[in-house]
């Protein structure tokens, strides 16, 4: 059974950082990349940041390249976002995604599609 739970939700100013985390409790093949996705209301679900759990690669928006970092440990089990110079088009939920099957992208889609686990979800304010 995979569970990932997300957390470091929140409120933060204008211009200031916050760090998420997500830990995935799957087996192996369910960490071999993993995604932020983020949903505003009224917005569709939208890909912000993937990484690949081998070569460390990484994807993300262009809203968001240059201000967020995604990164992982190194058992590959958490996956971290952190954020900086947020604004209030940042102020979303954040869900935490995962495969269910055992395939490798060295650059991680954003599509939702590709992932079949997810978390339920971390909320932050700007």
């Amino acid at each position: 059974h995979v569970q990932l739970v997300e957390s470091g939700g929140g409120s933060v100013q204008a211009g200031g950082s916050l760090r998420l985390s997500c830990v995935n409790s799957g087996h192996t093949y369910n960490r071999n990349y993993m995604a932020w996705f983020r949903q505003a209301p009224g917005k569709e679900r939208e890909g912000v940041a993937s990484m690949n759990r081998r070569e460390r690669g990484t994807n993300y928006a262009d809203s968001v390249r240059g201000r967020f970092t995604v990164s992982r440990d190194n058992a590959g089990n958490t996956l971290h976002l952190e954020m900086s110079s947020l604004t209030p088009e940042d102020s979303a939920m954040y869900y935490c995604a995962a495969p269910g099957r055992a395939r490798r992208y060295q650059t991680p889609p954003l599509y939702p599609n590709t992932y079949d686990y997810w978390g339920l979800g971390t909320q932050f304010t700007v």
